[in-house]
């Protein structure tokens, strides 16, 4: 029985953390779109874009976490890892697919490593807000 139960729940940590990282990509796409238009119409320096898209990363974690995990009462750490990489995989893939060049670079080790902090961090902030309004 309580095998069952440790498989139900690993189960369902993985769902959610799809779901979380779904929402960030989305969230992402939409962000990213936003910020096209404006370098389109707004002169933002080259030296400006990576930051940006590091927020726009970040924030898309975030919503994904809070989004994702808002019922949940443990596990941020680790659902908050989960997403932080899955999203960082499934945009890298999504990215690539619409760049049309799949390179596999350090480039892409250090968003993993990114992905993985930010959203351990937000994983833990979203559980812990979730317990702090109850």
């Amino acid at each position: 029985m309580e095998n069952t139960l440790q498989a139900k729940n690993n189960h369902s940590v993985f769902f959610v953390s799809l779901k979380g990282a779904l929402i960030a990509l989305f969230i992402s796409l939409i962000g990213i779109l936003i910020f096209s238009f404006a370098i389109k119409y707004i002169p933002i320096s080259d030296t400006a874009i990576k930051p940006v898209n590091q927020v726009i990363k970040a924030l898309s974690i975030l919503i994904g976490c809070f989004v994702a995990l808002k019922n949940a009462r443990q596990y941020g750490l680790v659902s908050g890892i989960i997403i932080g990489l899955l999203y960082t995989i499934v945009s890298f893939v999504v990215f690539s697919i619409l760049d049309g060049n799949f390179e596999f670079t350090r480039v892409v080790v250090n968003d993993l490593f990114f992905g993985g902090i930010i959203g351990a961090v937000c994983g833990i902030i979203a559980v812990n807000a979730k317990r702090n309004q109850q």
